[in-house]
């Protein structure tokens, strides 16, 4: 059939994917971190560190962007069942506003790192350095496809704060929330346009679009309990 799995490609796949991993003994807890949404108009930045069983087999493991909505649910689960440990932080936007989306981003991976209940030893991480951890970290440019770790904690990341922002959605149904998750779409804009920003837009963000960055103040906090 096409587009079947074939076990045997899926492990030698999966088998590549733990090189950076293999650099270190089977003893040594290895940490991988990413990120999703430094980019989006709306919603939090979420961060997720991973620590994996060097022998774990998790098929369809991947890049979250190469993964369908579907496929990242289940593996979201089997992620969590599988993993020595997994933590997530997230920095909501008057954070972000506040900070800056790289410091945001920093801090939302502080955050995970600080979850996990169980201390790592070396961080795998996509393309950043993360200022203020202990540990020794190494920057892989487009991890998130090159390391099983990583992979894992982009797929945590990533359906963590789908999940948010479907939520979100129901608050504020006007935005789309749910279709594009707070990226800059063409509907999106036009959304904030017509209505102005809600309490989850990135006031920061918003300058070049309304030819001026909406002030902060109560309007501008997200809702207690979605973040």
């Amino acid at each position: 059939m096409p587009g079947k799995l074939d076990p045997a490609q899926e492990r030698l796949r999966l088998e590549e994917m733990k090189k950076y991993e293999r650099q270190y003994g089977p003893e040594v807890r290895v940490c991988g971190i990413d990120e999703a949404g430094r980019g989006p108009l709306a919603g939090p930045v979420v961060a997720a560190a991973v620590i994996l069983p060097r022998e774990a087999e998790i098929f369809y493991l991947n890049d979250s962007k190469k993964v369908t909505e579907k496929r990242r649910e289940l593996l979201f689960d089997q992620i969590q069942e599988k993993a020595l440990a997994w933590g997530i932080g997230i920095v909501g936007p008057q954070v972000i506003d506040e900070i800056n989306i790289l410091q945001a981003t920093y801090e939302a991976m502080r955050q995970a790192v600080g979850k996990l209940g169980l201390e790592p030893q070396v961080l795998l991480n996509d393309a950043v350095t993360i200022p203020g951890l202990p540990y020794p970290q190494v920057p892989i440019v487009h991890g998130d496809a090159q390391s099983v770790s990583i992979a894992a904690a982009s797929i945590l990341a990533k359906v963590t704060r789908d999940r948010m922002m479907r939520q979100y959605a129901k608050l504020y149904p006007e935005y789309g929330f749910e279709g594009h998750k707070g990226y800059g779409t063409a509907a999106h804009q036009e959304a904030i346009r017509r209505y102005g920003p809600c309490p989850i837009h990135r006031r920061s963000f918003l300058g070049k679009l309304l030819g001026h960055v909406p002030e902060s103040g109560p309007a501008g906090e997200a809702p207690e309990g979605v973040l």
